[in-house]
């Protein structure tokens, strides 16, 4: 949703025609909308499942705060999700011009580094605000998405093993 509603708003500034540019900004305040929904659910699993719920949400974060490392815009659009069917296994594979996402942001919205680095720093923030600590990077949110991960692993019990 963050994503969303930071490709809406760009599109909204980038475009000229007044109905058009309108609905961008009302698309934009709907996914800024679904944000906050997103952000009271995360609230409650953290409160209801603790560091299990922390590991989940720091790994997602550190994915789709990182997408200037990457050559797709990072999207659950086009996250692979199946091996069976890969390379066609994510939505944006199937549209029938699955290039058109990547050419609408880098060139027709021109939606740059300097705009994927507002999503980043709002993806951060919401993080910082939900774990308690700050975020200024990456780099930091992944040292805690690797605490966490340990913190998880600790308290999960060892396999039993069957004495012959």
């Amino acid at each position: 949703e963050v994503r969303l509603h930071h490709w809406y708003r760009r599109a909204a500034e980038w475009h000229t025609e007044p109905v058009i540019k309108a609905i961008y900004e009302t698309l934009s305040r709907d996914e800024a909308r679904h944000g906050g929904a997103y952000l009271r659910y995360m609230k409650k699993a953290l409160n209801r499942f603790g560091d299990e719920a922390r590991a989940a949400f720091s790994k997602v974060g550190v994915l789709m705060a990182s997408a200037r490392r990457t050559a797709q815009a990072l999207h659950p659009t086009n996250l692979h999700v199946s091996e069976k069917l890969f390379p066609r296994d994510t939505i944006q594979s199937r549209l029938p011009d699955p290039a058109w996402l990547e050419h609408w942001l880098d060139k027709q919205i021109q939606f740059d580094a300097a705009w994927e680095g507002k999503v980043a720093e709002r993806i951060l923030h919401n993080l910082s605000s939900l774990m308690d600590r700050s975020f200024a990077s990456v780099q930091e949110l992944n040292r805690f998405r690797k605490e966490m991960a340990r913190a998880t692993e600790a308290l999960r019990p060892a396999p039993q093993t069957s004495m012959s």
